[in-house]
């Protein structure tokens, strides 16, 4: 039974990241040097990702298509050979635009970071950097060392879940009729008592892939409502949701 059949509800992800987030996550995980980009490897794993993002469910912007497209281009000049005979003018990397968006994508996005991180005085009006130095001495470790989680890092975190799954289980077919709603309630009566959880403890315990389904696409809702916040104490570490606002 496939996604249309079985779901009726779905979340633009271009609501939370791009594709040049995409590819900034990919290149952040494997180590990858922006300069250097493998093209064949992160094609490959863009197009991995492209499909988990289709079998949950997640409506894809036009532009993840056009970076597609743009990686398929890149790599095809790329394993063109090399002209027998040097031309006058060295020719450009093909992935070197790709790197130019990339880093100005990125500077942009630790600019908002910094301002997101800053107290809002008035409007667009924002308070130096820097903390008191007695405020700084109140910061705890746990406090410095949580980082937010892309929703690619929750896409990826979701595919471990799923495939750990019992294949039988995840093919029994539920007749119990779902509300995206009911599930949102079900997360923050959860988080409510135990005031945070990990993302694999949401979704275990579920009876079929649509349930499953439906709950992490309740955890993408309430990001976007802003009611709960994700993070992780490290780089790819274990995944911890907590409520936005502590009961």
């Amino acid at each position: 039974m496939d996604n249309e059949q079985t779901l009726n509800y779905a979340v633009k992800l271009d609501i939370f990241e791009g594709p040049l987030d995409l590819l900034l996550f990919l290149i952040k995980k494997n180590e990858i040097d922006i300069y250097n980009i493998p093209i064949a490897l992160v094609t490959e794993q863009y197009f991995q990702y492209l499909k988990m993002i289709k079998d949950i469910n997640l409506d894809l912007a036009g532009e993840y298509l056009v970076m597609a497209s743009t990686l398929i281009h890149i790599k095809s000049r790329m394993l063109l050979p090399p002209p027998e005979e040097p031309e006058e003018e060295e020719e450009e990397d093909p992935r070197a635009e790709l790197v130019r968006q990339l880093l100005e994508h990125q500077r942009f996005k630790e600019a908002a970071l910094s301002l997101k991180e800053r107290p809002l005085l008035e409007r667009d009006v924002f308070t130096r950097a820097a903390l008191p130095p007695e405020e700084a001495e109140k910061m705890t470790v746990d406090e410095e060392e949580l980082i937010e989680v892309s929703v690619f890092e929750l896409i990826e975190a979701f595919h471990r879940v799923v495939s750990q799954l019992d294949r039988k289980e995840l093919l029994e077919i539920d007749l119990e009729k779902l509300s995206l709603t009911d599930i949102i309630n079900e997360i923050m009566d959860q988080l409510s008592v135990t005031k945070s959880s990990t993302f694999e403890d949401l979704l275990k315990g579920k009876r079929d892939r649509r349930r499953v389904i439906y709950t992490f696409l309740a955890i993408l809702e309430l990001i976007k409502l802003r009611m709960i916040k994700v993070y992780q104490t490290s780089v790819f570490g274990v995944i911890r949701i907590f409520p936005a606002v502590e009961s």
